[in-house]
C-alpha cells in the first residue's frame, strides 16, 4: 500500500506539470482541446492525490507500523478516529492532507467554470496546478509520508516494524481536533483560488470586476472557513490547554490570524471596485498579501523557524517554502507593476465622510494589526539572525498594540453602514449619529456604575452599544419602510428586506457577530484564578465560588491511566454544579495531560483544572477560572458563520441573469464551432 501511496503522488505530481503546460499554451493559442486537455488533467491530479490518501488512512487505520509516519503517529489502541485524524496530526501527512484539499479546490473550480469563456480560467487554473506542483514536489521529496520505517547506521539501513507506535499527541486526541485542522486547512487553501484569478487577470490584462465577481464568493468561503477554523482552535486551547485562555498570541495562532485580517479588508475593499471602480491596486495587492501569507504560516508551522505548543518539529522543508515564497512574491510584484496603467482607478475620493472613505480606513486598520502581528511574530527570528538568540515577543506587545486597533476597527463597524456612497452631509451625520452615539454614553454610564474603572473594557461596551444600535437602526428604517409600504408584518418585512438584499444584511449580521466577539473579548478583562487543595470532603474557595472535593479516584483505560476528581460547585448554600477533572498519564507516548471541566453560563464559566497531587498530605491540588463573558466568543463566531452563510446565498434574479448568460455563451460557442 505504500508503494500504491507513492505511486499516486508521483502521477498526480505528472499529471498537474501537464495541466500547467495545457492550460497556458492552450489559452495563449486559442487552442480548446488542449485547454479541455489541461481540465482533465486537474480533475486526474485530484483522483491520484485522493489515492495516496486513501492508501495513507488505510495503513494508520490498519497500523502499519513499518511505516515511520504510522509508527510516528498511531498505536494499536488509539481510538479509530483519531488514527484517521493522524492524517493530519504529523507533518508529512499534514502536507499530503494540505495537497488533497488544493488538489480539489482546483478540480471543483473546474467544474464550476466548464462552459465560461476567455483565457481567465484557464490561466488562473494553471496557477492552480503551479501551487499543487510545489506541494507535491515537498509531498514526493521533502517529507513523504510513505517513507518505510529503518533501524541501523548508514550503510546498515534495515527495514523494520516496531510491535507499538508512538501515538498521537496526547492534546490533539480531543474531538474538536478531528473537525479543526480540517476547517482551517480549508480556509488557509480556499484563497488559492482568488488569488489565481488575480494573477490571471494580471497575465490577460482583464482587469475589471470580472475577476472580482468571480473572486468574490470563493474568498467568502475561504475567508468564514479560516475564522470557523481560528474560532474552533480557541474552543480546543481552552477545554484542552488547560491554562485557563483560548488565544495566547502563539506564532501558530498568529500565522491563520494574518490572511484572514488582509482578507477581511479585501473583502470590503471590493465592494468599492464594483460600486466605484475604485481601490483597483488595493485589491490585488491585498488577495495576493492574503495568499503569501497563508503560505507563510504554513512555512512558520512546519519549518520549526519558531516555537509553538501548534508547530510540527524542525524539518529541512523550509527551504522549499522560502524559494516558493520568493519565486511566487517575485511573480506577483512583477505583474502588479507592469499593469499598473490598468490598474488607475476611473473615480477619485470625493470626500472623507463617505461609505468608500470608511472602506479605505477600515482597510488601514487591518493592515496595521496584520503588520503588528507579523511583527511580533517574526520579529525573534529576526533577533536571533542579528544578535545569535532569540527575543520572544509575549502577550502583553499584541496586546498593547492590537486592542486599540481592534476598538477603532469597532467603531468603524458602526460608522461605517451609517454613511452614504460619495459624501454624506453634517446635516445628516448630526441625525443618523444620535441614538448610536447616545447608546454609547449610557452604557459606559451603566458600566461606570457598575464597577468598570478600566479604560480598554469601558470603551469596548460603550462601541459594542453603538454599532448594535446602528446596525439595529438600518434593519429598522428597511423594515418599517416595507411595513408602512406593503402591509407587511414587522418579522415579515424584515425577512424580505434580507431575502431582497442578502449581501447587505447579511454583512450587518456579521458585523453583529463581530460585536458579540469583541464582547466576550472584553471578559478576559476581569478574569479571576486561584489555586486549592482539598481532601475528599474538604472545601475551598475562589471568587465568590465554594468548591468541595467529593471524591478522587483512579482510572485506566488501554490508552491511558490518570486520576479522576469529583467537584461540586456552589454558590452559598445552592449547589449550582458538579465537575469531574482528570489527570492522564498516556502510555504510548508517555505524557500527561490535564482534562478541563467546566460550568457554562451566559454570565460566565467556571473552569477547573486538576493540577496533581500534593503527595505529603495527600491532597488533590486544583486551579480555577472564572471567566467572564467568555461564551459570548462562541455565540459571535456562530454568528459570523450564519451572517456569511447568507451573504453568499444567491438572489434569485441575479441566478435567472447568470443562467441567461451561461445560454448566451453556449449558444455563441455552438455557433463559432460550426463556422
Amino acid at each position: 500500500m505504500a508503494n500504491f501511496g507513492n505511486l499516486s503522488i508521483a502521477l498526480a505530481l505528472t499529471f498537474a506539470v501537464y495541466a500547467i503546460f495545457a492550460l497556458f499554451y492552450g489559452a495563449r493559442t486559442g487552442r480548446r482541446e488542449l485547454v479541455k486537455s489541461g481540465k482533465n488533467a486537474v480533475y486526474a491530479t485530484f483522483f491520484f492525490v485522493s489515492a495516496a490518501v486513501l492508501a495513507l488512512e488505510y495503513l494508520l487505520i490498519t497500523s502499519d507500523f513499518s511505516i515511520e509516519y504510522v509508527s510516528s503517529y498511531s498505536n494499536r489502541d488509539l481510538h479509530i478516529l483519531y488514527k484517521m485524524a493522524a492524517l493530519w496530526g504529523g507533518q508529512a501527512g499534514s502536507l499530503l492532507f494540505w495537497s488533497w484539499i488544493l488538489t480539489m479546490y482546483g478540480a471543483v473550480a473546474t467544474w464550476r467554470n466548464q462552459h465560461r469563456a476567455g483565457k481567465l480560467i484557464p490561466y488562473a487554473l494553471g496557477i492552480v496546478c503551479l501551487t499543487s506542483v510545489f506541494f507535491l514536489i515537498v509531498n514526493k521529496f521533502g517529507a513523504n509520508p510513505f517513507e518505510q520505517f529503518v533501524t541501523g547506521g548508514e550503510g546498515a539501513a534495515q527495514p523494520f516494524a516496531p510491535q507499538d507506535g508512538r501515538g498521537l499527541n496526547p492534546l490533539l486526541q480531543h474531538p474538536a481536533m478531528v473537525i479543526h485542522p480540517p476547517i482551517l486547512y480549508l480556509g488557509y487553501i480556499g484563497f488559492v483560488i482568488p488569488f489565481s484569478l488575480a494573477l490571471a487577470a494580471l497575465l490577460t490584462r482583464e482587469l475589471g470586476s470580472g475577476w472580482i465577481t468571480l473572486a468574490r464568493r470563493w474568498t467568502l468561503t475561504a475567508w468564514i472557513l479560516l475564522g470557523t477554523g481560528i474560532v474552533l482552535g480557541g474552543r480546543w486551547a481552552y477545554v484542552e490547554l488547560g491554562w485557563g485562555g483560548y488565544w495566547a498570541w502563539d506564532p501558530v495562532e498568529n500565522a491563520s490570524l494574518m490572511p484572514w485580517l488582509t482578507g477581511t479588508a479585501f473583502l470590503h475593499s471590493v465592494i468599492v471596485q464594483e460600486r466605484k471602480n475604485m481601490l483597483k491596486v488595493w485589491n490585488v495587492v491585498l488577495i495576493v498579501a492574503t495568499y503569501m501569507l497563508a503560505i507563510f504560516g504554513t512555512f512558520l508551522t512546519r519549518s520549526g523557524i519558531v516555537s509553538s505548543v501548534h508547530a510540527f518539529a524542525q524539518s529541512s522543508i523550509g527551504t522549499y517554502f522560502v524559494v516558493f515564497l520568493a519565486a511566487m512574491g517575485s511573480l506577483s510584484i512583477y505583474l502588479i507593476f507592469s499593469r499598473l496603467e490598468f490598474l488607475k482607478s476611473k473615480n477619485q475620493l470625493d470626500s472623507y465622510a463617505s461609505r468608500e472613505a470608511s472602506f479605505l480606513f477600515n482597510n488601514l486598520v487591518l493592515l496595521a494589526a496584520c503588520f503588528a502581528v507579523l511583527w511580533g511574530t517574526i520579529f525573534p527570528v529576526i533577533s536571533e539572525l542579528i544578535q545569535g538568540e532569540q527575543i520572544t515577543v509575549g502577550a502583553p506587545f499584541f496586546n498593547k498594540i492590537n486592542v486599540p486597533i481592534g476598538l477603532f476597527l469597532l467603531f468603524l463597524t458602526g460608522v461605517g453602514p451609517l454613511l452614504a456612497w460619495r459624501q454624506t452631509s453634517w446635516e445628516s451625520m448630526t441625525k443618523i449619529f444620535l441614538w448610536p452615539i447616545v447608546a454609547g454614553v449610557v452604557t459606559a454610564i451603566v458600566s461606570l456604575v457598575a464597577g468598570v474603572r478600566s479604560l480598554y473594557p469601558l470603551m469596548s461596551f460603550a462601541l459594542a452599544a453603538f454599532v448594535t444600535v446602528t446596525l439595529i437602526s438600518e434593519f429598522g428604517r428597511a423594515a418599517l419602510a416595507r411595513t408602512r409600504n406593503t402591509g407587511d408584518s414587522l418579522l415579515t418585512a424584515l425577512y424580505r428586506i434580507t431575502s431582497i438584499n442578502k449581501r447587505r444584511y447579511g454583512g450587518y449580521i456579521v458585523h453583529f457577530g463581530f460585536v458579540l466577539l469583541v464582547i466576550g473579548l472584553t471578559g478576559q478583562a476581569f478574569t479571576t484564578e486561584g489555586w486549592g487543595e482539598a481532601s475528599a470532603g474538604d472545601r475551598f474557595t475562589i471568587g465568590k465560588y465554594d468548591f468541595e472535593c467529593i471524591d478522587i479516584s483512579e482510572m485506566d483505560d488501554p490508552n491511558y491511566s490518570g486520576m479522576s476528581a469529583t467537584v461540586a460547585i456552589f454558590r452559598g448554600e445552592k449547589r449550582i454544579a458538579t465537575l469531574t477533572p482528570e489527570k492522564r498519564f498516556y502510555h504510548a507516548s508517555e505524557q500527561t495531560t490535564s482534562e478541563v471541566r467546566m460550568h457554562h453560563l451566559l454570565r460566565e464559566d467556571i473552569y477547573v483544572v486538576f493540577a496533581g497531587m500534593n503527595e505529603d498530605p495527600n491532597r488533590a491540588i486544583f486551579q480555577v477560572w472564572i471567566n467572564p463573558l467568555i461564551a459570548w466568543v462562541w455565540i459571535g463566531g456562530f454568528v459570523m458563520v450564519f451572517g456569511t452563510i447568507i451573504t453568499m446565498l444567491p438572489n434569485r434574479r441575479r441566478r435567472r441573469i447568470q443562467r441567461q448568460s451561461r445560454e448566451v455563451e453556449r449558444m455563441l460557442r455552438a455557433t463559432e464551432e460550426i463556422s
